[in-house]
């Protein structure tokens, strides 16, 4: 069962190694490049023209990668696997749709802000409520009305407050990889390394299934999770597709995800933590994500209140910047805090099963 696993990850990594250059002479040719607001860093001038929406490379090899997966090794694809894909592609769409606007139609700001919102608020609405039904025979829906950390935890909060906390999630880790999505392949190096560590979480979630009690090291520790181990098929799709599209996105970049790729991102990503149970490790494992929001709120906030900037740009990256700091190294630095956090997440996540022995 796990061979699901690699092919899904290979494949992803496959089709996107070839599949995006192809992309990027076809959106070349249209004349589909990234604009640049002039309000930015002067060294991302050169930037401009530089063809974008490229994450539509990624989300059709990560839903190819699955299916081909599901085929090769003749498993059927779960409620959980689907309701996730189908949420990023929807994000995904979403996002394209303000990218071609952006291109197509010379609006430098994209979709408008309600626009923008509303199509969001669709798609995660949608996943939502969907997400709470489809139950398998030990009563488990790919979604729980309970919140979680490494499991769930408390009382039920309920469908209706539950829909408001997933749209909450979405949109906060949507617009938190969007923010991230400023240097040559930040985002996406750091999403393939959240990628990792969910592939992890669903395999340990499997092989530590309640519904496989009688052959668990340690019972008392299960997890009630509706597929874990479609989960890791899911992510390992998609740290395959982000680790090939990041060959031609790392710096300097032939291609950008543009709002395309940071929307379906981070709708996935809320979508793995949502149906794995682990809705606040989320905010640790992408944490990276959390600090550039972080980083925006309190610029903003400061301003309002009393005139002055903490930092000399924001989102954070752009402050190192100017402090004289090249691209490559902000990134670099910046992927090794990401890896930190995802190893804190995983050590606690671990942490947490170990304690119930």
């Amino acid at each position: 069962m796990m061979n699901q696993i690699l092919f899904a990850g290979v494949i992803g990594l496959f089709l996107t190694l070839i599949g995006t250059p192809l992309l990027i002479k076809l959106l070349a040719r249209k004349g589909y490049g990234q604009y640049i607001r002039d309000d930015g860093p002067r060294e991302h001038a050169s930037k401009r023209g530089t063809p974008t929406m490229g994450g539509i490379a990624f989300i059709l090899a990560t839903v190819a990668a699955y299916f081909l997966s599901k085929v090769i090794t003749g498993k059927p694809p779960t409620y959980s696997g689907l309701l996730v894909l189908g949420l990023m592609v929807g994000m995904g769409m979403v996002g394209f749709l303000d990218d071609y606007i952006k291109i197509v139609k010379r609006r430098s700001l994209g979709l408008r802000a309600k626009a923008k919102m509303a199509g969001q608020l669709i798609v995660g609405i949608a996943f939502a409520v969907l997400s709470l039904q489809f139950s398998d025979s030990r009563g488990n829906t790919p979604a729980s009305t309970k919140l979680s950390f490494i499991t769930d935890f408390g009382w039920t909060i309920g469908p209706v407050l539950f829909v408001v906390w997933a749209l909450f999630m979405i949109l906060a880790m949507s617009n938190g990889v969007n923010l991230t999505d400023g240097l040559d392949g930040l985002a996406t190096g750091a999403s393939v390394l959240v990628f990792g560590a969910y592939t992890f979480i669903g395999v340990w979630q499997f092989q530590e299934s309640c519904a496989n009690a009688m052959t668990l090291t340690n019972p008392g520790a299960c997890y009630e999770v509706r597929d874990p181990l479609d989960l890791a098929v899911v992510a390992s799709a998609l740290m395959g597709a982000c680790l090939g599209f990041l060959w031609w996105n790392t710096s300097p970049a032939k291609i950008f995800m543009g709002d395309t790729g940071s929307l379906a991102l981070g709708g996935v990503l809320a979508g793995l933590a949502i149906c794995s149970h682990t809705e606040l490790l989320i905010a640790l494992l992408g944490g990276l994500f959390v600090l550039i929001t972080m980083s925006v709120v309190i610029q903003v906030g400061s301003f309002r209140l009393t005139g002055r900037r903490v930092f000399r740009m924001a989102p954070l990256q752009h402050h190192f910047e100017l402090k004289g700091w090249s691209e490559v190294l902000v990134v670099v630095r910046f992927w090794i805090i990401q890896g930190i956090c995802v190893i804190v997440g995983l050590g606690l996540f671990y942490a947490g099963w170990a304690a119930d022995k």
